[in-house]
């Protein structure tokens, strides 16, 4: 057992403050604040680990943000010159010390930790510093995948993502039509496994799949606008980007396909559902 983990276990007695549970660590005070009406001796009951303000090894049926070993987006919630303090879910903040930075951490922004055990300290603490907890075993890639997405970065060339927990990958800012920031959470796709072992992703998908993605966001747009889009295929990359968050190239094929399929007029203005 270890703390930064969800375990079941059983209750062994009551006080005044809450109750102890047994476990492999010794008795755990789950306090009375935490436990629901109906609960008494020999129970079993799902608690979360930590250490308290005091660093007293201490139960919650509170739910963190994340356990030990995840990577998750975390806003700043106190500083001071030895680290960061980071809202998390419990009521004791998690700690990332100046040397796991990094970047320098602000109060009231989100920036992406692992959580980790801290062997010298016997406490949880967060790393910012993701590179060493990232695989680059990538056997069980492939193009073309679907991933999910957690924006841990952003660079001149794009955005720094971890995919599915595990790996590091870069979407390019020249194909994102959407606004990222650091902790957004996205689907998305592998599309290319460079020889370096580097990965490329993309946040749509190509081929068909991607054109019926397309079409029902333009069908959305025109539910939205009463069955009208003012959008033509000679409509600025921009302004398609703004409305539907798809390239214009995007937009195109997706028009395309709702005019064969005689689901739109296309007018000099915009285009119209046909109903």
């Amino acid at each position: 057992m270890t703390i930064g983990e969800y375990y079941e276990l059983k209750i062994a007695r009551e006080v005044d403050f809450g109750v102890y549970l047994e476990s492999d660590l010794g008795d755990i005070l789950l306090p009375q604040k935490y436990i629901d009406e109906g609960y008494k001796v020999d129970d079993l009951i799902k608690v979360f680990l930590y250490k308290d303000s005091e660093d007293r090894l201490i139960a919650t049926t509170l739910e963190p943000y994340g356990k030990l070993g995840d990577i998750v987006a975390l806003e700043v919630k106190d500083s001071s010159p030895h680290g960061a303090f980071m809202e998390w879910g419990l009521e004791k903040d998690l700690f990332v010390p100046k040397s796991e930075q990094h970047v320098p951490f602000e109060v009231g922004q989100r920036y992406v930790v692992r959580i980790c055990y801290d062997h010298k300290t016997d406490r949880l603490l967060g790393v910012g510093k993701l590179d060493s907890f990232l695989s680059s075993d990538i056997d069980n890639l492939r193009g073309g995948q679907q991933v999910n997405l957690l924006i841990h970065r952003i660079t001149e060339l794009g955005y720094l993502a971890v995919i599915d927990g595990e790996y590091s990958g870069l979407l390019y800012a020249n194909e994102v039509f959407e606004p990222l920031t650091i902790g957004d959470e996205r689907k998305g796709f592998i599309q290319k496994i460079r020889e370096d072992g580097k990965i490329d992703l993309r946040l749509y998908n190509t081929g068909v799949d991607a054109i019926d993605d397309n079409v029902k966001s333009v069908l959305i747009a025109l539910e939205e606008g009463n069955g009208f889009l003012e959008l033509t295929d000679k409509s600025q990359p921009d302004e398609v980007s703004k409305i539907l968050n798809m390239s214009k190239k995007s937009f195109k094929k997706a028009i395309g396909s709702l005019y064969k399929q005689r689901k739109i007029a296309i007018e000099e203005d915009g285009i119209r559902r046909i109903d």
